[in-house]
């Protein structure tokens, strides 16, 4: 058994990090911390959670919370979590970190969008999470910065096609993306009232949203090339889930052939990308509660363009089933241990 604690556990993907990590057949959950409600039970504050998980939540405390674990999840704010990662890094543990802080290559291209990073060195050791593309580093790896959760659906989309070399990169990628509003996080803010989006639908940082520099780096590191990406999110009136959109321009020359053939070819060992027949496109119900990305592609050749389509559930392939995917790689386990739930329908 792994004993694993989670640092930060009392908003969305806490709990959903606790949901799974409560039944994982593997790990030992010890220790869950929130500033917040320390000295409370687990199941007060989600009851959901009652008779799954028997913690209290406890204060930071990380000399005692070394001394009981292996592995640490951290899921704070960025900026805070840059030293919490390193203070347990020093201590000789595993960290999967679900905040920002880890997840670029480029400490330079971090810093233009978020704050300056006070651990450069460790930004350079940090492995970006997303299985399906970084397994073998991942294993390898003492901290993995988990993926974001638009980019999580945006370059399982675009990576094999990149890779084929069947994208004009004259032409910008246009992610148009769709997202629940438990990605907004659990903290109050008029935004996310229910007045402000039942009946509602908007979009929300156009170009400037801090997934976009994530996607394109990564599209880079995976691929070899620069595209020009455009994303546009927007906000649903629905709890769980990411619908993305993307708009690939075809290069005149390559021949992309079947579409579904190059994701298959690619994906074909993959547990939890789920490839759907030419012209069926994914839907958010079908992923909920889930770890699986489906993904499905209509061509428009008269546009010159290949949409393709992914759904996944926000908080869990999202963020917290990913995160517990790259612990199960981290520590030589099955891939899908933990991970087995069917997803919620209707």
């Amino acid at each position: 058994m792994i004993p694993v604690a989670v640092i930060g556990a009392s908003g969305y993907t806490g709990a959903e990090l606790i949901r799974i990590l409560a039944r994982h057949p593997r790990v030992d959950l010890r220790v869950v911390t929130s500033r917040q409600y320390a000295g409370r039970p687990v199941a007060e504050v989600f009851p959901s959670l009652r008779g799954v998980c028997g913690l209290s939540f406890t204060a930071y405390e990380p000399a005692a919370i070394c001394r009981e674990v292996a592995a640490v999840f951290t899921a704070l704010p960025h900026k805070t979590a840059i030293e919490v990662v390193a203070a347990f890094h020093e201590a000789g543990k595993k960290v999967i970190d679900l905040s920002a802080d880890y997840r670029f290559g480029d400490a330079d291209l971090y810093e233009a969008w978020y704050q300056e990073h006070s651990r450069r060195d460790l930004l350079a050791r940090a492995v970006y999470g997303l299985p399906e593309l970084n397994r073998a580093a991942i294993a390898e790896a003492d901290i993995v910065g988990n993926p974001g959760c638009y980019p999580t659906g945006a370059i399982l989309a675009l990576v094999p096609l990149l890779r084929r070399g069947v994208v004009d990169l004259d032409r910008p990628l246009v992610v148009d993306a769709k997202s629940g509003t438990s990605g907004a996080g659990r903290a109050a803010a008029v935004g996310t009232l229910f007045c402000e989006v039942n009946d509602s639908f908007k979009a929300y940082k156009v170009g400037s949203h801090r997934h976009q520099p994530e996607i394109a780096e990564q599209l880079f590191l995976a691929a070899g090339c620069r595209p020009s990406v455009l994303f546009a999110p927007h906000l649903v009136p629905m709890n769980r889930g990411i619908l993305s959109t993307i708009y690939v321009p075809l290069a005149a020359g390559p021949d992309l052939g079947d579409p579904l053939a190059v994701y298959e070819e690619f994906y074909r060992d993959e547990p939890f990308v789920r490839l759907l027949p030419a012209g069926e496109l994914p839907v958010t119900s079908a992923v909920r509660g889930s770890n699986y990305c489906d993904l499905g592609f209509v061509p428009s050749p008269e546009n010159g363009l290949l949409v393709v389509v992914t759904a996944i559930d926000n908080l869990v392939k999202g963020a917290a089933g990913q995160a517990v995917q790259n612990l199960n790689i981290m520590f030589g386990l099955e891939e899908e241990l933990g991970l087995q739930t069917v997803p919620l329908y209707p």
